[in-house]
């Protein structure tokens, strides 16, 4: 484009927003994909009926931003209510145990009887599970937190499909520094947003891969024990 011999940042800054809007996607895709993990695991150990989110790239990242929270608070609820029951039934000792995830083979046992009750389901998976779940209680506010704060930015209204909006053909100079001086501020909404919302979703989707390795590591240690 012609105005880019008058401005030669503007190229460079284009492709700096397409790598932005591609990771803020990837992180998106990334956390959708983590939350499913963890819903697929908590309807297998604790009898939960949550169904799958889906990102939708043709809508804003507001709205994929709401189907995320919407389905972590369901997740939250669910958890409240199995603590309290859980609460009730467990000696003070086992249940501050269970929180620690310091367990011996008789509270895996005892812990497994409750959850069946409360549950309908018991096993090692179970307890491992939400022990987790308890032990790293604030990972689910805190990725929450941060979904709102993206959905509530000023990218809220991006729709993901598109990575760049398209750039005519424009000849005038002036307009390439209309569109350079565009493209820096989107730029550095880009780098506020993904400074907080990168590290939370890593920690957030590290968290999920943890559980799940833990669960299987459990598992086999049960059986072989």
């Amino acid at each position: 484009m012609w105005s880019d011999i008058f401005y030669p940042e503007n190229p460079k800054r284009r492709e700096q927003l397409i790598r932005r809007s591609q990771e803020l996607q990837d992180l998106m895709k990334n956390n959708f994909r983590a939350t499913n993990q963890l819903i697929d695991a908590m309807n297998k150990y604790l009898s939960c009926s949550f169904e799958h989110i889906y990102l939708q790239e043709s809508a804003t990242l507001r709205e994929n931003c709401d189907v995320i929270i919407g389905c972590i608070r369901k997740i939250q609820v669910e958890v409240e209510r199995i603590d309290k029951e859980l609460k009730e039934k467990l000696e003070p000792t086992l249940y501050e145990n269970l929180r620690k995830l310091s367990l011996s083979s008789a509270d895996f046992k005892a812990i497994s009887k409750a959850f069946a009750i409360v549950c309908g389901i018991g096993s090692v998976g179970s307890t491992v599970l939400f022990g987790c779940l308890l032990k790293n209680g604030n990972i689910l506010t805190n990725i929450t937190g941060k979904f709102a704060r993206i959905g509530a930015g000023a990218l809220a209204g991006v729709v993901l499909t598109v990575v760049f909006l398209g750039i005519d053909m424009i000849v005038e100079a002036i307009i390439g520094k209309i569109e350079g001086d565009r493209l820096k501020a989107d730029l550095e909404q880009y780098d506020r947003a993904l400074q907080e919302f990168r590290p939370a979703s890593e920690k957030y989707q590290d968290i999920i891969t943890y559980v799940r390795v833990k669960i299987e590591f459990m598992h086999e240690k049960n059986i072989s024990g």
